[in-house]
């Protein structure tokens, strides 16, 4: 009796044992899954550091980078801010420099812009962004590059933008006078001559600063108009000095002709010195050669 009773629970044992292997590996198929662990250990990409540079004369570093959306052209420019305004400052004082903006775009992004290609877009932005701070449109070339190394994460990228520079071919002077911009008559104005012309290139930006310095000195008998002559460095030094102050009164002449009193007008030469841009390519000598006006 004894060992029927011990039989019987062990038919028992051995069918509910059986029962939950079906329904576990057979019907719900789970012995035979990966065990997921639910720990996050997950490493963010690294960045790549920006680099800007023009040979010995520029070497920018940032630890952060450009940041943009995926499928956005709108840079997020708060990590390279400081590189950024180092950067306007090297080409406001290097006219010469022409700035090259690759923007990058990966194949699996959707262009929505009204550019070619979202790289074009990129470098757009970027391109916008220095000539609010006062680089000419002249001084920028924008290109847009497909990158099959582009990274993303969470649905951005760091980096994306790349910087190169060559020399301004010589520019007319009508450019460089072009490139002036009237925004106070307290703040310096540059004139330009073209070759072989005693009379300065008329702008409306420097027409505009013209009318009001007129209404300015009408209202205030104290205060006068200084015209500064300078010159590039080729020849000698005091003929370049002499040179820059006839360019100074040749201005000065013209401004009486066109109804300033002459006594309210202070010329001065500075020559070769305080140059805008190095002397060694012509495009700097062009943009040297030129009288300055400010009212003080």
């Amino acid at each position: 009796m004894n060992i029927t009773k011990s039989f019987l629970w062990v038919l028992l044992l051995a069918w509910a044992g059986g029962s939950t292997y079906w329904h576990v590996c057979k019907i719900k198929q789970l012995c035979d899954m990966p065990v997921v662990s639910t720990v996050e250990n997950a490493t963010p990409p690294s960045v790549t550091a920006l680099t800007i540079s023009d040979g010995m004369m520029l070497n920018l570093h940032a630890a952060g980078n450009f940041g943009f959306a995926k499928s956005g052209a709108k840079a997020n420019l708060i990590p390279v801010k400081s590189e950024m305004d180092s950067l306007v400052s090297y080409a406001m004082n290097n006219p010469g420099k022409i700035i090259t903006i690759t923007g990058l775009y990966s194949p699996d992004e959707t262009n929505i812009t009204s550019f070619p290609d979202l790289g074009t877009a990129r470098a757009a932005d970027i391109k916008s962004y220095l000539h609010e701070k006062g680089i000419p449109d002249s001084a920028i070339i924008i290109i847009g590059k497909r990158s099959d190394a582009l990274v993303f994460a969470q649905d951005s990228i760091q980096g994306g933008i790349d910087f190169s520079f060559t020399n301004r071919i010589a520019a007319p002077e009508k450019d460089l006078a072009n490139e002036q911009k009237y925004e106070s008559i307290f703040k310096p104005i540059d004139l330009y001559f073209p070759s072989a012309s005693s009379d300065y290139i008329q702008t409306e930006e420097n027409k505009k600063f013209l009318t009001e310095a007129k209404k300015f000195l009408a209202d205030n008998k104290d205060k006068k108009l200084l015209l500064t002559g300078y010159t590039d460095s080729d020849g000698s030094e005091p003929l370049n000095l002499a040179l820059s102050k006839k360019r100074a009164n040749i201005v000065k002449n013209i401004f009486v002709a066109q109804g300033m009193p002459a006594d309210r007008i202070i010329t001065d030469g500075k020559g070769e010195s305080d140059p805008k841009a190095p002397n060694d390519t012509p495009a700097g000598k062009r943009a040297n050669r030129r009288v300055t006006i400010v009212v003080l």
